[in-house]
């Protein structure tokens, strides 16, 4: 990750559900089976650079796995 979550992510939003994801088969090999949820937030990072800034953060999440390859999606400025 080039990145570090400094503070909570707020303002969490569901982009897909179930087989709506096109990546589930391939989450349910690498983690394991579980109801797949694509999500979306808002929370202040710090680049690897040092910079802190405010970002959208796009993750996919299951019930007893946790959140699994969170990516920003663009900067907040």
């Amino acid at each position: 990750m080039n990145f570090e979550i400094i503070d909570n992510i707020r303002v969490i939003e569901n982009i897909a559900v179930g087989k709506s994801i096109r990546e589930s088969e391939a989450l349910n090999k690498l983690y394991g089976y579980g109801r797949w949820r694509k999500l979306k937030g808002i929370a202040n990072i710090r680049l690897r650079s040092g910079e802190v800034c405010k970002a959208e953060l796009h993750w996919y999440e299951a019930h007893g796995i946790g959140k699994k390859g969170l990516k920003i999606k663009r900067l907040i400025l």
